[in-house]
């Protein structure tokens, strides 16, 4: 047995192409418990053993599928290669079948065989065995990787952008379609979009505007989170991070996922520099046009740029051409999409399914006096009034 595991510490020693998951917490452990067989001194050996179980048990009982997450997830050269323009050089294709045969016999590593070969005397923890045929199980990966991803984007289907770098949400915001209500035509122009994007066709860039607590925002991420296994991922950003969207394009060209760049309740003064930009963008630069990234903003107004009276009446001889300037950015936005503050009845409607959804039981009449006074005192009707007043209302049942 010492023999086999000296083979297996040899050839994680030579890992190349999935050089991450080798030198992770899990295997390097592992190495250095089969390192100190060597010694014969049980204290170390015991020792190292145990500390390879803690790491593993941080991730998971079975070594197995420690191994299958770590793979599956692992963004190296032969992945990027898979999924760029490039064709995979045979030496690296074989030394990625190499090293996946190994992981998988290591999969196949019992705890009876580590404990027996470490016979220090006494009993040591355990670990559950399920084995993996880690080249089948990477194909099936590739065939797939539009749906899957690789690296952080495997893991995670929201992300932030700080510092140059794509940060995921580890906590993200889990609202799904079906917790909206009212407003269906017009979140499903967000999703024909998006699955025009999916689909590789033509996907416009999408502005969703209207009064506040209308749902724009909950419907960009809903759709998200609705696509997330068809290999949609949103990267929200602030309205400072706009001219960050080129190198964010340069990061995601290539990829063979689909992304929305997703910035909230945007609006800008007179010469903000970021306005620039974003129209480039939206014209469709030749950075802007990989083909994988869409950009859904949302606001409360519908020409984004904030106009006062000082701008109509000042001394500029050619302000009708300022403020046409000024108005045009939301026009190069291929999708414009109005969310109105609901009537009345729509809003006693929308009051209704969401009491029905969480369970609330109190007469209809009842229901919406009281809906009515508190949209009243929230300044007017809206599905975020709609949805604070349900709230309120089941933690009194």
């Amino acid at each position: 047995m010492q023999n086999k595991l000296e083979n297996l510490y040899l050839r994680l020693k030579s890992v190349s192409v999935f050089e991450n998951v080798a030198s992770s917490y899990v295997m390097r452990a592992l190495s250095e418990f089969i390192e100190s067989l060597r010694y014969a001194d049980k204290y170390k050996t015991v020792e190292k053993y145990s500390s390879f179980i803690r790491e593993l048990f941080r991730h998971s009982p079975s070594l197995g599928d420690y191994l299958l997450c770590e793979i599956s997830e692992d963004e190296n050269v032969y992945v990027k290669a898979r999924c760029g323009s490039d064709t995979v050089p045979e030496c690296i294709r074989e030394c990625a079948e190499r090293e996946l045969t190994l992981f998988s016999e290591i999969s196949e590593l019992t705890p009876e065989e580590l404990t027996g070969a470490a016979d220090c005397g006494i009993p040591l923890p355990m670990f559950e065995v399920h084995p993996y045929n880690f080249v089948k199980e990477y194909a099936e990966r590739m065939s797939n990787i539009h749906r899957y991803g690789y690296g952080i984007f495997a893991r995670y289907n929201m992300f932030t952008y700080s510092d140059g770098k794509i940060i995921p949400l580890t906590s993200s915001d889990k609202i799904s379609v079906n917790d909206l209500i009212g407003y269906e035509e017009e979140r499903g122009e967000v999703i024909e979009n998006t699955l025009s994007l999916i689909h590789g066709k033509a996907a416009s860039n999408i502005l969703l505007y209207g009064d506040a607590g209308t749902g724009k925002s909950s419907t960009v991420k809903a759709v998200a989170n609705m696509f997330a296994d068809e290999g949609v991922r949103l990267i929200e950003l602030r309205r400072d991070q706009i001219i960050c969207i080129p190198d964010i394009l340069d990061k995601l060209h290539g990829n063979p996922l689909k992304f929305i760049l997703f910035i909230d309740d945007l609006s800008f003064t007179e010469n903000d520099g970021s306005l620039g930009t974003l129209k480039a963008i939206l014209e469709g630069s030749a950075s802007a046009r990989s083909g994988n990234t869409v950009i859904y903003v949302t606001s409360n107004r519908r020409h984004l740029v904030k106009e006062t009276f000082s701008d109509r009446a000042g001394d500029d001889i050619h302000r009708r051409d300022t403020m046409q300037e000024n108005i045009s950015l939301s026009e190069r936005f291929g999708i414009t999409i109005l969310f109105s503050r609901p009537d009345k009845k729509m809003y006693f409607e929308i009051v209704k399914k969401l009491a029905a959804k969480k369970n609330i039981r109190i007469p209809e009449t009842e229901l919406t006096a009281r809906a009515d006074v508190y949209a009243l005192k929230k300044g007017g009707y809206s599905p975020r009034a709609a949805e604070q007043f349900t709230n309120i209302l089941s933690t009194e049942i």
